[in-house]
């Protein structure tokens, strides 16, 4: 799948105690497809990534702060998990928005493990099929959301998944789904 997200470029909204290898790998799959992915967060600098939410993974330099960024930029947004990290995005009224605007657009959105508590701040979860990590699931049944037990979901322009373990079935998947996404105007070249 090599140049099928050419030109495009996708936002990833994590914040400190992201999970490393749920941002990692679907970032190099979208990468390896030729995706341009850009760090979005709630504070510039570096954020901190975790291994199993407790073990210190090292940082991810933040390429733009969420308050800057503007869905029209993007074709595509992920939002990987860790406990932590959606946690502390869910209290930034700029990264709900942020992501409340991406799902109302109608533009692909990918969410993994514990991201999907997002959708429950933005109230995007109702009506919708998602999965999740199992400790997610019952806020994401409280918010109208229908819940399954599957590796990847995509309910319209939302895909989701349960957890690492799930990570090459959502990498494969994210990669179809933000193909069918526009390039944004005006972002060709852009690096």
């Amino acid at each position: 799948m090599t140049g099928v997200l050419s030109g495009r470029r996708v936002a990833i909204l994590a914040a400190d105690g992201v999970e490393r290898v749920e941002l990692e790998r679907p970032r190099q799959a979208l990468e390896e497809a030729g995706a341009r992915t850009v760090v979005v967060s709630i504070s510039s600098g570096e954020i901190q990534a975790r291994d199993h939410d407790l073990e210190d993974a090292g940082t991810f330099p933040v390429d733009q702060p969420v308050g800057e960024a503007s869905v029209d930029d993007y074709a595509a947004l992920l939002l990987p998990g860790g406990t932590v990290n959606p946690d502390k995005l869910r209290m930034e009224p700029a990264a709900v928005q942020f992501v409340r605007n991406f799902v109302q657009s109608g533009k692909p959105v990918a969410s993994i493990c514990h991201g999907p508590w997002n959708f429950v701040e933005a109230d995007v979860a109702r009506g919708r099929r998602l999965t999740s990590w199992p400790s997610v699931r019952t806020d994401l049944r409280n918010a109208g959301a229908e819940v399954v037990d599957e590796p990847v979901v995509t309910d319209g322009n939302i895909t989701t998944s349960r957890s690492p373990d799930d990570l090459p079935a959502f990498c494969e998947r994210i990669v179809q789904e933000f193909a069918k996404a526009p390039q944004p105007a005006g972002t060709a070249g852009r690096a």
